[in-house]
C-alpha cells in the first residue's frame, strides 16, 4: 500500500514539473499583420511543449500598423506586462518584422521584464533602407533616395516606416529627426535621459537571438536583422561595427561579450516564410524554448 502511495506522489509531481516546465511564450506580428500569422508557430510550439501559454499580440494590425512605433510600444507593452505578471517562471518572446522592434523597444522600456529569450524573426534591427515591395505599395512615386525627404520630417515620423527609416546618406537628419530608432540606439542628436535606464533593462535578456535571410527581399539591407547597417558607401558594416554596438550605447555589446548573442542565417526563405517555416522553427526557435 505504502509503495502505491510513493508510485502516485511521485506521478503527481511528475505531472506538476512538466505542466510548469516550459516558460510561457508571447508572439509578436509584423507590418500589415495580425496575430494569424503565427497559428502554424503555435501548433508547432504545442507539438513539442504541449500545455505552453502563448499569447499571440491582436494588436495594431494590417493599416494600423503603420501608426508611430511609440503609439504601438506603449500599449503593447501594457499588454505584455499583465502577461509577464501571470507568468513567474518567466517569458519568451518571438517577435517578426517591425514587431521585432517592437519587442525590442518594450523590452528597453520595462525595468522588471522577466523576458528569458527574445528571439527576432527578420526584424529590421539595424534599421530599414530599400526600395521594397512594401515602401512602393505606400510610395509608388519615390525612390530609396528621396524617402529621407518625408520620413525625416514630423509627418514622416508619424508613419511607423519613418520611425525606423535609416538612411546612411543623411545620418546627420537620421539622428536629429527619427523619434524613435535613434533613440533606441542612443543615437538621437537630443541627449536622451533614459539611456541608461534603457541598457540595464535590454541587458536583463538571458538569450538574443537574431534570425534572418539573404533572400529576404523585404528587410534591407537583409543583415540589419542580425543589427547590421549600410555605411555611406552602401557597404553592409556588420553589428561589432556599429558605433552603438563599440559605445555599448544600449547594452548589445554587454550581451554579446556575456556570449548571449546568437545569429542565424537562413537561405531561400522569403519575407513571409520567417513565423510559418518549420525549418526555421526546428533550427532557430525551438531549443531556446525551454
Amino acid at each position: 500500500m505504502l509503495s502505491k502511495t510513493i508510485i502516485l506522489f511521485c506521478s503527481f509531481l511528475i505531472f506538476i514539473h512538466s505542466s510548469n516546465a516550459y516558460r510561457d511564450v508571447i508572439l509578436m506580428h509584423g507590418l500589415f499583420g495580425s496575430s494569424l500569422e503565427f497559428l502554424k508557430l503555435e501548433n508547432y510550439i504545442q507539438k513539442v511543449h504541449p500545455g505552453t501559454k502563448v499569447k499571440a499580440v491582436n494588436a495594431y494590425d494590417a493599416m494600423s500598423s503603420l501608426r508611430p512605433m511609440w503609439d504601438q510600444t506603449n500599449k503593447i507593452r501594457d499588454e505584455m506586462q499583465l502577461f509577464m505578471d501571470k507568468s513567474p517562471n518567466g517569458t519568451h518572446l518571438i517577435c517578426y518584422s517591425q514587431g521585432g522592434l517592437i519587442c525590442r523597444a518594450v523590452l528597453q522600456t520595462l525595468p522588471n521584464h522577466n523576458v528569458h529569450s527574445f528571439i527576432s524573426l527578420s526584424s529590421p534591427q539595424g534599421g530599414q533602407y530599400g526600395d521594397t515591395k512594401f515602401l512602393k505599395y505606400l510610395f509608388p512615386k519615390m525612390l530609396k533616395a528621396e524617402m529621407y525627404k518625408f520620413f525625416y520630417t514630423s509627418a514622416g515620423q508619424k508613419v511607423s516606416i519613418g520611425n525606423y527609416w535609416n538612411d546612411p546618406h543623411h545620418q546627420d537628419l537620421y539622428m536629429d529627426s527619427s523619434v524613435f530608432l535613434a533613440v533606441l540606439n542612443n543615437q538621437s542628436a537630443t541627449n536622451h535621459s533614459l539611456s541608461q535606464e534603457f541598457k540595464r533593462n535590454f541587458a536583463r535578456l538571458e538569450n538574443l537571438i537574431l534570425v534572418g535571410g539573404p533572400d529576404d527581399e523585404v528587410i534591407t539591407p537583409w543583415q540589419s536583422s542580425h543589427f547590421a547597417a549600410y555605411d555611406g558607401n552602401e557597404t553592409v558594416q556588420e553589428m561589432r561595427k556599429q558605433p552603438w554596438y563599440i559605445d555599448d550605447s544600449f547594452g548589445l555589446q554587454t550581451l554579446d561579450k556575456r556570449n548571449a548573442v546568437t545569429t542565424y542565417s537562413i537561405p531561400g526563405l522569403k519575407h513571409l516564410d520567417w513565423p510559418r517555416n518549420y525549418t526555421v522553427f526546428q533550427n532557430c526557435i525551438e531549443k531556446w524554448l525551454d
